[in-house]
């Protein structure tokens, strides 16, 4: 790709996913859905302009989740997960095993192989933080105890899913399925996260309260990308997934004093990058393959175990009084964990052009479908339940 290509093509993408997420956000809805449509107008199957298998938007798309994974482990807060106690935990729990066991044998039914069952399965597990936070906000709902619930139960439960990416993405480089390679890549995976956070807690926050005094603003947010980018080497040379390691960098850096200015500064880097992996994603879906009755009837029933799935993990935490189906509803959401497994399946090859298009819909789908019922379930001006039962409470009775 010569230099005037690229650029035609960068300028491409990043006018149609701001357009597109605009109108989405319009419409009341996530503007990541907008980044996807926009990437599927784009891709091959009606425009041609964005070619998703070209390595230079390769690499851009994978910069773009490196950073969307730093972001994520910035905007969590352990405390938060650890506030809402065992039914966090639970709900969690259920919300990944359910729909991965469902979706590797739904996967399995279908004639797809192990690899590609397993991915499938794993696409199913993790909710996205981002949307879902982000519908709750916009309602006046965080704080509801079911809210709290859900941000602690996604937290986790994202943290589930990107183990369960290292291992599944270890798994897809050739490594031969083993109980002994799955106990090594369980390891390495939930090792390397805990040993990095662990290990970063003491020696980053120094480190970057030096750079405040002695830096500006914009030097903190480059130097935490900076550190995102290098947790993601190791994380790679550790045999786990590029992802964690970013991932692990924004939850060393949360609790620090210096969080929100390096926060605010890669969310401005961010909004460059970060859509054309959204963009790109969305290129490599096929429109044409859901006119396949296979693919079609493959990605409804990927749904129907996405939503079911998530739904009963709502219910999960039975000794609690709250409404259930609120949490339930709000965990279904895949959002962009989804796509990191839907992606990394597609670019390894063990999922084909009409597996991938399957499991797109079903991650459209539930982006789509969450927002809307929890709007319909939480209408605003309901008021809150937190004066009947507060986090407090739902902790103690737990």
């Amino acid at each position: 790709m010569h230099v005037d290509e690229f650029l035609f093509v960068l300028a491409v993408v990043l006018v149609g996913a701001k357009l597109f997420g605009e109108l989405a956000e319009k419409l009341g809805q996530p503007a990541v859905v907008g980044e996807l449509l926009a990437g599927v107008v784009l891709g091959g199957s009606v425009l041609g302009v964005v070619d998703p298998g070209s390595e230079i938007i390769h690499l851009l798309a994978e910069l773009g989740v490196i950073i969307l994974l730093f972001e994520i482990g910035l905007e969590t807060q352990l405390k938060r997960l650890m506030a809402v106690g065992p039914a966090a935990a639970v709900v969690a729990l259920v919300g990944v095993i359910l729909p991965f066991a469902a979706g590797y044998f739904m996967a399995h039914a279908f004639g797809l192989g192990m690899l590609s069952a397993l991915l499938m399965g794993a696409a199913l597990t993790a909710t996205s933080v981002g949307i879902t936070a982000r519908v709750l906000s916009d309602l006046g709902r965080l704080d509801d105890p079911e809210g709290q619930i859900v941000l602690g139960a996604a937290v986790l439960d994202d943290v589930l899913g990107l183990i369960i990416l290292g291992i599944v993405g270890t798994l897809v480089t050739g490594a031969t399925i083993t109980a002994g390679s799955i106990a090594w890549s369980t390891i390495s995976a939930f090792g390397f996260l805990f040993l990095a956070v662990f290990v970063g807690s003491f020696l980053v926050p120094p480190l970057f309260a030096l750079l405040e005094r002695i830096g500006k603003d914009h030097t903190l947010a480059i130097m935490g990308l900076v550190l995102a980018l290098i947790l993601a080497l190791l994380a790679d040379r550790a045999g786990s997934a590029l992802i964690i390691g970013a991932f692990a960098a924004g939850l060393i850096l949360a609790p620090t004093k210096q969080a929100h200015a390096i926060e605010s500064g890669v969310v401005r880097i961010g909004g460059v990058f970060v859509p054309i992996f959204f963009v790109a994603v969305g290129a490599a879906v096929d429109i044409r393959a859901f006119l396949d009755g296979s693919v079609l009837l493959l990605g409804v029933s990927l749904t129907v175990v996405a939503v079911v799935g998530k739904i009963l993990a709502g219910y999960a935490p039975f000794w609690l009084p709250v409404r259930k189906l609120v949490i339930g509803v709000a965990m279904v959401p895949r959002g962009e964990v989804g796509l990191i497994f839907a992606q990394m399946g597609l670019t390894t090859g063990v999922l084909t052009t009409q597996d991938f298009s399957a499991v797109m819909m079903m991650v459209l789908v539930t982006t789509f479908v969450a927002p809307i019922a929890l709007k319909a379930l939480l209408p605003p001006g309901q008021g809150t339940r937190d004066a009947e039962i507060g986090i407090s409470d739902l902790t103690s009775d737990a």
